[in-house]
């Protein structure tokens, strides 16, 4: 296998666009890049390019931007891209069988966690959110299952208590970076001697839904405080401050007494907003109102001390 590659490479958000970033400054030449079509965003719905692309274009790379690879179109392409290997990093598509085996080595992907843990579309904030130590990224074979292709290799790291879902998946992009640049180097071996993966222990990291975003202080403390680590800085946990969405940012938790109910303010002060859970305190640290910035939750305080009382009680969207 020559030293440099012909390389497709497929991905869309940032986390994606770090590996692509590290692959245009390696040895292999990058022939195509493939990302998802522009989406509209922000205040003004304005149509926003995806990181991947931005990069690729900087790099003078082609770009081809498909609704769906399940078209006679995509697999002349592709072919016509006559490239070593594919590689898949956080695309948004789904690819066909008859995509896996149009380059000459096949396709592989690199995926945000110690598979078969968390399979789908959320693994770092899922694995956050349960509770893991430990996570890490996993560059596989890729078949037509969901993530169900043999691991070429695992590369592990500490899941720690400050880290939110975007430290985190910052973290694990580097990580998959230099672990994709290394597995090219010997990437013929690597696919021969890829391991099976464990099937029974396969989780499956859902899609984040809105609805799970909503804090619910029935719960126990600890597990809204994983969430809201999970979920910072997108899509973000909030609470019900009378009409208000008050988006909470950073928290940890204490335990303390069981005065008052689940949701009612216990005390608001430079210390934070200490708040009654189904199960311990949630003191939240960093809150934001609509239409405002982030802020510390003092500054906050200081600017709606009356709302931001003891004895007011925060509320789930739907409570009276």
């Amino acid at each position: 296998m020559p030293t440099s590659l012909k390389l497709i490479f497929a991905g869309t958000p940032d986390f994606a666009a770090t590996h692509l970033e590290r692959l245009i400054a390696g040895p292999h030449e990058v022939v195509k890049v493939l990302t998802q079509p522009d989406r509209r965003a922000g205040r003004g719905k304005q149509l926003q390019a995806s990181p991947v692309k931005n990069m690729a274009l900087s790099a003078n790379l082609p770009v081809w931007q498909p609704d769906s690879l399940k078209s006679d179109e995509a697999e002349s392409v592709l072919r016509n891209a006559a490239a070593d290997l594919m590689i898949v990093v956080a695309y948004g598509l789904i690819l066909p069988a008859a995509i896996l085996t149009i380059p000459k080595l096949g396709c592989i992907n690199v995926h945000a966690s110690l598979l078969p843990r968390w399979r789908g579309a959320a693994p770092v904030q899922r694995a956050i959110e349960s509770g893991d130590r430990e996570t890490g990224v996993s560059i596989m074979a890729m078949e037509p299952g969901l993530d169900t292709g043999p691991v070429l290799s695992t590369h592990s790291m500490t899941i720690c208590d400050h880290h939110t879902g975007g430290m985190l998946l910052g973290e694990l992009a580097a990580l998959g970076a230099s672990a994709l640049e290394e597995d090219l180097r010997d990437i013929e071996s690597l696919l021969l001697s890829a391991a099976p993966q464990q099937h029974e222990l396969a989780k499956y990291a859902h899609k984040i839904d809105k609805a799970e975003c909503a804090i619910d202080w029935n719960e126990d403390a600890e597990a809204l405080w994983r969430r809201i680590r999970a979920f910072n800085p997108a899509p973000g946990c909030y609470t019900l401050l009378g009409e208000d969405r008050l988006k909470i940012l950073s928290a940890h938790i204490e335990t303390g007494p069981r005065s008052g109910a689940p949701g009612d303010i216990l005390s608001a002060d430079d210390r934070g907003l200490r708040v009654r859970c189904g199960e311990g305190i949630l003191v939240i640290s960093e809150g934001q109102l609509p239409g405002a910035k982030a802020l510390p939750i003092a500054t906050l305080i200081n600017g709606h001390r009356d709302r931001l009382r003891p004895g007011v009680q925060l509320k789930p969207p739907g409570t009276a």
